[in-house]
């Protein structure tokens, strides 16, 4: 059985450490560290990108920061930038107007053919919804509850 590869955005390595008092936000911590916890069992692989390690690098406050670092020490695949990369995302950017950050997490999660793309971020996963990007797009708690009910 092919091992499924999942690409999380930095909204994912950083809701853990959000306001957990929202439903919502705590629901969503908690996919996030379930999901992770299968990519340390080996049951999926999670990937690590040139994107994410720059965003996490921007995380001011060094606690959180090496907490967030904690959980990206779960990644096993590393994406590295590139021409095709950054081509598809100033497309994506174009295409669905959305941030180049969020452009740029879409094009490397398409590159490195992940099997599902992961954020919490609401407003960019409706606009990634309507790409025409072959990656499946899901918020992570609503992604785990379709994969533990639906096998």
């Amino acid at each position: 059985m092919k091992k499924l590869k999942i690409y999380l955005d930095s909204c994912c390595f950083n809701r853990p450490f959000d306001d957990l008092s929202q439903d919502k936000v705590r629901f969503e911590c908690e996919a996030v560290l379930a999901i992770l916890k299968n990519c340390d069992d080996g049951v999926w692989s999670v990937f690590k990108s040139d994107i994410l390690d720059d965003e996490i690098d921007r995380i001011i406050n060094s606690f959180k920061k090496l907490k967030v670092l904690m959980l990206y020490s779960s990644a096993s695949m590393h994406i590295e930038i590139n021409g095709q990369i950054i081509t598809r995302a100033k497309e994506l950017q174009h295409k669905i107007n959305i941030k180049p950050f969020d452009a740029l997490h879409l094009a490397s999660a398409e590159y490195g053919d992940a099997d599902i793309f992961l954020t919490t971020d609401k407003k960019f996963l409706n606009r990634a919804t309507e790409s025409d990007s072959k990656i499946k797009i899901a918020n992570p708690a609503v992604w785990l509850m379709e994969v533990m009910f639906n096998g």
